[in-house]
C-alpha cells in the first residue's frame, strides 16, 4: 500500500441524521468525548455560555438549544481519523441537511425511544436510499420510559423500508434502565448515569448464565434478558457486512447519550464495519479515492464563522487524490483555476491550518466569492460532481427595507446569505422587488437574525400570495420569448440569473401549463 491508500484506509467520515430533539447534538459531544477532542460536555440548553454545546456555535444557536447549521469536526480514535459532521434536525433547515448527505459515505440516525420514527427521519432516509448510504441507527434516551424496544424495531423497518439487526439490547427501560447487553461481544456493562465524564469501566459479564448477572440486576430482568436474547438470535440473521455497506440493513444500538451510555459499543463496532472513503461519479466518469489527482466538491458555504472578521468558508469534501495548501486548482464551473493559500479544518469554531488532506477530509477554503454550493474543484479535469439539487421552496416574502441609509449592507448581506444556500432569492424583472423564498417560517427569523447581528441591515417580511417558483425552458426559441413577453409582470430571476415564473395558485399554474405546451416547467434547478 503506497501513502495515499494508507491515509485513505484510516479515513471514516459519517453524519449524524434525527429528528429535531432526538439527543442529535449531544451524541455528537459524547463521541468527540471519547475522541479526546474535548474534555466536559455541555447540555444543550446551559446558562454558562462556556461550556454551551461545542457543535451549536452559531449565537441563535446557544438561544434556543437547536442546531441550525451544519457542523463539521474531526477526531482520532483507535488509530483513525473520523470526520463527523452534525447536520441540522430542524425542519426548516432540511435544504442543508440533503447537501451534507452528499458529502458522507455513512450515516448514524438517532431515534428517541419515546417518540420513535418521525416525519423528519423518514424524510431524511429517502435522500440515504437515493444514494445507498449505510445506515447505523441509535436508539437514545433509554433512561426515560419509552416504548417497547420490539415495537420500535418493527416500526423503523416498517416506516424506514430498512431491514434491521439489534447489536446492544437495554436491560430495563426509564426507572429500571440497569445497562446494555452487547449482542456483538457477548458481553454486559452495568449502568451509572454520569453526564459530564465518561463511563467507569463496567461489570463485565461474559456468560448469560453466569449468577453475577442475577446479583446486578435482579432476578426478574435477568431472566426477561436471557429470553429476549435467545428470542433475537433466533428471529434476526448474523449482520451481513455487505448487506449493511449496500444500504440494506441497519445494526440498532441502544442507549442514552447524555449519560454517555451505549456510546462507546455503538462508536467501536462503527469504526469496525464503516466504509472507507468510497468512489464518485461526476458527470463524465466514476472517481476512485486512490487516483493520484486532486478532486473535490463543494457542500456548503457559511458567511461569517468569525462575527469580528467578514469572511466566507467553503466546506470541500476531498473525492480524490492529494489536497495541497497553496496550489492551485481548477473551478470547473469558471473553467479558471484559483489558489487557496488559506485551508483550514474544524473542530466546530475552532479553526486549524491543515496542509494537506486526504479522501474523506472536509477542508475549509477561505473564499472571496468565487465559489458556489456544488462548484467542483480539480487539478485540471473538466468532470462536474452530481447531485446537490435546489428544490422549489414553498413559502415566499417580500424583503422590505427599513433603513434606507443601508441599502447596500441589505444587499450584501442578502446575497452573502443567498450564496450559503439558507433561502433563495427571486428579482422580480418589474420593478426589481426582492422575494425572498424558504422551506419553513423559521428561516427568516435566522436571516433577519444575521442581518441585524452581523451586517446592521433591518428589513422586514411581507407575506406574499405565491403557489411556487419553477424554472422553465423551450425548445423553441421564439415560444419562449412569447410566454416571457406575456407573462412579464410574473417572471423574476434567481440568484444565478437564470428566469424563474412565480406562480400564483396551483390551479393558474395548471392553466398556464395547458396554454403554453412547448414549455416546460422545473420544480428544482438542476446545477
Amino acid at each position: 500500500m503506497n501513502k495515499l491508500e494508507q491515509e485513505i484506509s484510516k479515513r471514516r467520515t459519517f453524519g449524524i441524521i434525527a429528528h429535531p430533539d432526538a439527543g442529535k447534538t449531544t451524541l455528537t459531544e459524547k463521541l468527540l468525548l471519547f475522541g479526546g477532542a474535548i474534555n466536559k460536555a455541555g447540555a444543550v440548553k446551559s446558562n454558562k455560555i462556556d461550556t454551551a454545546t461545542k457543535s451549536d456555535w452559531m449565537e441563535i444557536e446557544k438561544q434556543r438549544g437547536i442546531s441550525v447549521a451544519t457542523s463539521v469536526m474531526g477526531f482520532e480514535y483507535k488509530d483513525l481519523k473520523i470526520n463527523l459532521l452534525d447536520t441540522p434536525g430542524h425542519q426548516d433547515f432540511a435544504e442543508d441537511t440533503y447537501r451534507t448527505l452528499t458529502a458522507v459515505d455513512s450515516v448514524v440516525m438517532v431515534i428517541d425511544c419515546v417518540k420513535g420514527v418521525e416525519q423528519q427521519t423518514e424524510k431524511l432516509m429517502e435522500v440515504c436510499r437515493m444514494r445507498n448510504t449505510p445506515v447505523i441507527c441509535f436508539i437514545n434516551k433509554l433512561d426515560r420510559e419509552g416504548r417497547d424496544p420490539y415495537d420500535l424495531l418493527d416500526e423503523i423497518e416498517e416506516k424506514l423500508d430498512i431491514q434491521v439487526r439489534p447489536l446492544t439490547w437495554p436491560i430495563g427501560m426509564g426507572k429500571t434502565f440497569k445497562g446494555v447487553y452487547n449482542l456483538f461481544s457477548k458481553n454486559l456493562l452495568i449502568f451509572k448515569p454520569s453526564k459530564q465524564q465518561l463511563t467507569a469501566e463496567g461489570i463485565e459479564i461474559k456468560d448469560l448464565s453466569d449468577e453475577n448477572l442475577n446479583k446486578n440486576v435482579g432476578d426478574t430482568l435477568a431472566d426477561q434478558l436471557r429470553e429476549d436474547v435467545e428470542l433475537i438470535e433466533g428471529v434476526y440473521p448474523e449482520l451481513d457486512k455487505e448487506e449493511y455497506l449496500s444500504g440494506k440493513v441497519a445494526p440498532v444500538f441502544f442507549g442514552s447519550a447524555i449519560n454517555s451510555f451505549g456510546v462507546k459499543e455503538m462508536l467501536d463496532t462503527f469504526i469496525n464495519i464503516s466504509p472507507q472513503p468510497k468512489e464518485r461519479s461526476t458527470e463524465e466518469r466514476i472517481v476512485k479515492p486512490n487516483e493520484e489527482k486532486f478532486t473535490g466538491f463543494v457542500f456548503k458555504i457559511h458567511a461569517n464563522m468569525d462575527p469580528k472578521h467578514r469572511n466566507r468558508i467553503a466546506f470541500v469534501r476531498i473525492c480524490s487524490g492529494k489536497f495541497q495548501r497553496g496550489s492551485s486548482y481548477l473551478n470547473v464551473r469558471h473553467d479558471k483555476r484559483f489558489r487557496f493559500s488559506n485551508a483550514t479544518a474544524f473542530m466546530a469554531q475552532d479553526k486549524e491550518t491543515v496542509d494537506e488532506a486526504y479522501p474523506g477530509d472536509i477542508v475549509g477554503l477561505f473564499d472571496t466569492g468565487n465559489l458556489k454550493i456544488g462548484d467542483t474543484l480539480s487539478e485540471g479535469e473538466k468532470g462536474i460532481y452530481k447531485g446537490i439539487p435546489s428544490f422549489s421552496p414553498e413559502i415566499f416574502k417580500e424583503v422590505i427595507n427599513k433603513d434606507a441609509m443601508k441599502t447596500k449592507q441589505l444587499d450584501k448581506g442578502l446575497t452573502q446569505l443567498m450564496d450559503e444556500g439558507v433561502a433563495q432569492l427571486f428579482t422580480f424583472e418589474m420593478g426589481a422587488r426582492k422575494v425572498v423564498g424558504v422551506v419553513g417560517n423559521l428561516q427568516f427569523e435566522v436571516i433577519q437574525h444575521r442581518l441585524k447581528n452581523e451586517y446592521g441591515a433591518s428589513c422586514e417580511f411581507a407575506p406574499m400570495n405565491l403557489y411556487k417558483a419553477c424554472w422553465f425552458s423551450s425548445n423553441d426559441k421564439k415560444k419562449l420569448d412569447e410566454f416571457v413577453k406575456s407573462k412579464y409582470r410574473h417572471i423574476a430571476r434567481d440568484k444565478d440569473g437564470k428566469m424563474v415564473f412565480m406562480a400564483e395558485t396551483k390551479s393558474w399554474m395548471q392553466m398556464v401549463e395547458d396554454n403554453f405546451p412547448e414549455i416546460e416547467f422545473h420544480f428544482q434547478s438542476e446545477f
